[in-house]
């Protein structure tokens, strides 16, 4: 009997038909049973006469399957596997947890710490190759990436692969996908799997000259449903609907992408991740919507956050907070210095950040459109900034004052969900000082001083108390006075962080 691991692939090959369009064709799916258990999963065409179920086991144990199809060849097939537990490091799916915040379908937390290369898959090989190469230098745990190649200033080159196959006069049939392009798509976010990255994968987007934006609805209904076939038993993978969806309303309207997500919701067992991404900043998308799990948003503003998640009551993610680089557009010309300011300001905002590259290069190798290697200074200090927070081992960050009143609309700060560990962001400001509006018993708790620069790390000194200003930075009592907190020195520079940790009695 075959044996796999949790939250691996299990794959079912049939042959089956290969006359008219066995894409449109043939119906094929499989019920999966444990005890009372049960996945339906959506099977698919993979060329020649092959069709394939994929099925991501979530738990242990003796599954058994059966096939059903509109084609006697693939009808009633049946069988049983094994299940056993999970190999190390593999986690399962990303869930949304704790409202705001995520985790892994066995519990482990997950910060979502990503980098944008939208077109590396469809590059050439020794690129896609250097690509993966740098991602295990670093500490993303995420990548924004196109299923279809993109068109657009610094990514112009053909695609390694059409995703649609050929007609008679050369244009592509987009009624009938690609299996070697589908192939080394999946090879791909495999590999991305086992380097411990998320594959966020983008279904639409508008930058384009081979068609792929203006396929008919009825296409593409049948490519989200391919794609949720094909790739939904990886656990790595993630739902991105678009990348600016708005650029693409003339060709897509609103009512057909809630579409997609309802049939991501039937095709999906596993029920990734989804997310629609915008480009206006005034056109966000009505992220209320229960099938869409979490925000995508694109918007330098990045003291906005705490706004987006009273908002939207879900997750955050600002992925495109501009990027660093030297480009034209004002969009991609930002200093590694603000990239990383603007991520400690998400964070401790109680959202996520998303990385990207653009420094000019003769060849129009940026990382941001096609990967190969990293040139910028922030991502070494973004990876610091993940780091930390897994080190804390917490579920995730609150803003300290939900209510965004002074002092933190200046500055950022916040507290993880067990209300343990603080930090405080101190961004442009450069204060010689802080309260830290604790109580006054200082040896109870543990300050280090953060230079999110330098990265490093050492023990704030900590100075004699006062009465601090009774509204603005004191508690106030039932007599109108304000309570006493500790002060700590500060080195009078920007970009500066605390960490406060309750003093460990045991040790």
């Amino acid at each position: 009997m075959t044996t796999i691991h949790c939250y691996d692939v299990f794959e079912l090959r049939l042959q089956g038909p290969q006359s008219g369009n066995p894409y449109r064709d043939v119906t094929l799916h499989a019920i999966f049973r444990l005890g009372n258990q049960t996945r339906r999963i959506t099977g698919f065409y993979d060329g020649a006469d092959e069709y394939v179920i994929r099925f991501m086991a979530p738990s242990i144990g003796q599954w058994s399957y059966i096939t059903m199809s509109n084609n006697n060849q693939l009808d009633g097939h049946q069988g049983e596997f094994d299940v056993i537990n999970a190999r190390d490091g593999i986690h399962g799916p990303v869930r949304v947890n704790q409202r705001f915040h995520f985790a892994h379908d066995d519990g482990t937390p997950y910060y979502p710490f990503g980098t944008t290369c939208y077109a590396w898959a469809h590059q050439p090989e020794e690129i896609q190759e250097q690509t993966l190469e740098t991602l295990a230098k670093t500490d993303f745990n995420k990548i924004r990436m196109s299923i279809f190649p993109k068109d657009y200033p610094f990514n112009t080159n053909e695609a390694l692969f059409p995703m649609f196959m050929p007609k008679t006069d050369g244009s592509m049939d987009f009624n009938r996908p690609n299996s070697e392009a589908f192939r080394h798509l999946e090879k791909q976010i495999i590999r991305l799997g086992e380097l411990g990255i998320q594959a966020d994968l983008i279904l639409f987007h508008p930058y384009d000259r081979w068609g792929y934006a203006t396929m008919t609805e009825e296409q593409n209904l049948a490519y989200v449903t391919y794609v949720a076939a094909r790739f939904s038993a990886f656990h790595n993978v993630w739902w991105a609907l678009a990348n600016e969806y708005d650029f693409m309303l003339d060709t897509i309207p609103m009512r057909t992408w809630d579409q997609f997500c309802h049939l991501l919701e039937e095709n999906d067992p596993n029920q990734h991740l989804r997310s629609i991404h915008n480009g206006e900043q005034s056109m966000n998308f009505d992220h209320r919507k229960p099938w869409i799990s979490h925000v995508c948003i694109q918007n330098w503003d990045v003291k906005r956050t705490q706004e987006w998640l009273n908002l939207y009551g879900k997750p955050v993610i600002n992925d495109e907070m501009e990027y660093e680089g030297n480009i034209w557009p004002c969009w991609g010309n930002i200093t590694g210095q603000e990239h990383v300011h603007r991520f400690w300001i998400t964070v401790l905002r109680g959202g996520y950040g998303g990385h990207g590259e653009t420094y000019t290069d003769p060849d129009d190798q940026i990382w941001w459109a096609k990967g190969g290697k990293l040139h910028g200074d922030s991502w070494p200090r973004i990876g610091f900034l993940h780091n930390l927070l897994k080190q804390e081992g917490i579920q995730g960050l609150k803003p300290i004052n939900p209510e965004f009143t002074f002092p933190w609309d200046r500055i950022s700060g916040a507290i993880d969900l067990d209300e343990k560990v603080r930090f405080i962001y101190f961004g442009e400001h450069q204060p010689t000082q802080w309260m830290t509006g604790l109580p006054i018993d200082n040896d109870n708790y543990d300050v280090d001083l953060i230079d999110t620069w330098e990265m490093t790390i050492t023990p704030a000194q900590k100075i004699a108390s006062f009465v601090p200003h009774p509204i603005r930075h004191g508690k106030i009592t039932r007599g109108g006075k304000a309570e006493a907190a500790f002060a700590v020195k500060m080195p009078g520079k920007p970009y500066m962080a605390l960490r406060i940790r309750p003093v460990n009695k045991e040790n």
